[in-house]
């Protein structure tokens, strides 16, 4: 005989389970299918803004043949001016070209981030002038919007002729934890020969 026939034995025939109301009523079917999808949708775009910093901002247009130029606090001058004057090499590349606004977002956010993990430390986003759309330079808004919005982004400027000039932009990106642990072991072994 196993515990529960003994228990059930000791309890008697006469034992009934205890009927309890209800407090509260549920309605199942109280938020009907447009309303389920809307917050569907509106959570959807919440999990992406909170992974992805540039989503959903407003952005100000800039002039087709603006020059865009940014430079964080701390960014020596002699490092930003070879950054504007392309003196240094271009590790990576992203072109933006025939993307919508996006695309385009996830493909720079992906950028940048991809960059970091390859310890890149210059790169070139091409975004074009759009002098010939509906809304010029919408890209390249978008680039000059989203580039100061990342942390990684130290300073950026549009490039020179030979690499896109005002179409395109180079980008000075802070060193990877791994840069910076293998500068501090250089220094450190430097002062050590002395």
């Amino acid at each position: 005989m196993s515990d529960e026939d003994q228990f059930q034995a000791l309890l008697g025939d006469d034992v009934k389970p205890i009927k309890i109301e209800r407090r509260v009523v549920i309605n199942k079917n109280a938020a009907d299918e447009k309303t389920l999808a809307h917050r569907r949708e509106k959570a959807e775009s919440e999990e992406i803004k909170a992974d992805d910093p540039l989503a959903g901002e407003p952005i100000e247009m800039v002039d087709p043949l603006a020059e865009l130029s940014f430079r964080r606090p701390g960014v020596q001058h002699g490092v930003f001016r070879n950054l504007r004057q392309g003196k240094y090499a271009v590790d990576a590349r992203l072109d933006l070209h025939k993307m919508n606004i996006e695309r385009a977002r996830r493909e720079v956010y992906q950028f940048i981030k991809d960059c970091m993990q390859n310890d890149v430390r210059t790169a070139l986003i091409t975004h074009g002038k759009g002098e010939t759309r509906e809304q010029p330079a919408l890209l390249k808004s978008c680039v000059a919007h989203w580039l100061p919005q990342m942390e990684e982004v130290l300073a950026f400027h549009s490039a020179q002729k030979q690499h896109g000039g005002v179409g395109a932009t180079y980008i000075l990106l802070r060193k990877s934890e791994r840069q910076k642990q293998e500068t501090r072991d250089k220094l450190l072994r430097a002062d050590k020969k002395l």
